[in-house]
């Protein structure tokens, strides 16, 4: 039986605050990208979020983004890719710490925002990411868009990569996300997100519901409804 990962940006609060549907997501997700200070997230709110996912058996991901808590990442900075080396480290070894506290492995890394989207295309950025990666820990598995620089960063930093797809999310025609400031940046109906993410399936090992998109929950129970009685096993994409 073919299995699926389900994936969400949890964590993205501040000053020990939980983002209201945070811990609902623990129950219902397999993974989580859990924020590591920059674009958001503290250290209060990164240890509970660590410990309520290894209470639940869901994969633990370091979600870095630019520092730039403001505009919550989503802003693409000009930073070097000594800079993004930088960051990437900073901010696993952050997590790093978390999950050593609670008895729980980093299994992956899984950039946020506008450096995510940035590494998408940028061949420099993308093996900024991945040589902090490398440099922290060359097990932890990368998380992206497939067929992207990140997935060639990866490969050329020896270090294993996931296929990440999105149901909350629409796509150019030409695989990469409509920007969040365009018309269909974003899936808010549960069926279509639940029938993108039955497109995606047998092309990704990872299925992303952003918890900031209205509705998330709800996103997220369709999804995972759709893909169980399509034959599908719901189980975190690394082992």
């Amino acid at each position: 039986m073919p299995s699926i990962d389900i994936n969400a940006d949890l964590g993205e609060g501040f000053a020990g605050g939980s983002p209201p549907d945070d811990f609902t997501l623990l129950g219902i997700v397999t993974s989580a990208n859990i924020a590591c200070g920059y674009h958001a997230g503290d250290a209060v709110l990164m240890r509970r979020t660590v410990v309520e996912a290894a209470k639940r058996g869901v994969a633990i991901g370091a979600h870095p983004g630019y520092p730039d808590p403001t505009g919550f990442g989503r802003r693409d900075l000009a930073a070097t890719p000594k800079e993004v080396t930088a960051y990437v480290i900073a901010q696993i070894g952050a997590l790093q710490a978390f999950c050593r506290a609670a008895g729980a492995p980093l299994k992956y890394v899984k950039s946020h925002g506008a450096l995510y989207n940035r590494a998408v295309r940028d061949a420099a950025t993308a093996d900024a990411i991945a040589e902090g990666m490398r440099l922290v820990d060359s097990s932890l598995v990368m998380l992206g868009l497939p067929g992207s620089e990140l997935s060639a960063a990866a490969d050329r930093a020896g270090i294993p990569f996931a296929r990440e797809g999105f149901a909350d999310r629409g796509y150019h025609p030409d695989g990469t996300l409509t920007p969040r400031s365009e018309p269909g940046a974003l899936i808010t109906d549960p069926s279509a997100a639940a029938d993108q993410a039955e497109r995606l399936a047998g092309q990704v090992d990872s299925i992303c519901v952003h918890s900031d998109t209205p509705g998330a929950v709800r996103l997220v129970e369709a999804v995972r409804e759709r893909l169980t009685g399509k034959g599908f096993t719901i189980a975190p994409f690394t082992r």
